[in-house]
Parts: C-alpha cells; structure tokens; sequence
C-alpha cells in the first residue's frame, strides 16, 4: 500500500513540477500560489522534484517496481489531465489570486 500512495504522490508532485519548471526557466508568467513570477515558478519547480524524489524513494519501488510504475504513471496522468485542462488557473482563481494572460487562447 505504501507503494501505491508514496508512488502516486511521487507521479502527481513530479509531473506537476514541470510545467512551472519549464515556464520559469523560460522567464514566463505562469499560476502559481505563490505568485506568477518565473523566479518563484522556478523555484516551486525545485521543490517539487524534491518533494517527488523523497516520496519515490520512500516508496519502496525496488521491492515492487511494476506497483510503483502504475502508482507513479497514474499520479502524473492525474496531473496531465489537470494541467491540460486549465486547472492551475482554476485553483488561482478560486484562491483570489491574479492569473497570468494564457498564450493559448
């Protein structure tokens, strides 16, 4: 069982590191708790995939590796559907907080 929660979280607060990442290596606005800025993207990026790598390793993926890939491909396609879907300005929104101007639209 620890292998399915720790994984999944492992999948969803890695996936979700990457769009922030990628936004804020590119010096792009993007929603963020925190503030839309590319510096604190950036860095709420950093703190995902450090957060991710501890709960993978805690997650005891070597005993079970198959568990682990499902727990983990189910974690981030959870975080796909919810970037894809314009959730990060839903959950800015719903906190009060600007949204950057979207590119895509």
């Amino acid at each position: 069982m620890r292998t399915i929660v720790l994984g999944f979280l492992a999948g969803l607060m890695g996936l979700n590191a990457l769009p922030h990442l990628i936004r804020g290596i590119t010096a792009q606005e993007y929603p963020n708790l925190t503030g839309n800025s590319p510096v604190r993207n950036a860095v709420a990026a950093w703190g995902g995939l450090v957060i991710a790598g501890l709960l993978a390793a805690w997650s005891d993926a070597g005993a079970h590796p198959w568990t682990a890939f499902v727990a983990v491909a189910l974690g981030a396609l959870v975080m796909v559907v919810f970037h894809a879907s314009g959730g990060a300005y839903r959950l800015n929104t719903r906190f009060g907080k600007e949204n950057p101007v979207r590119q895509d639209r």
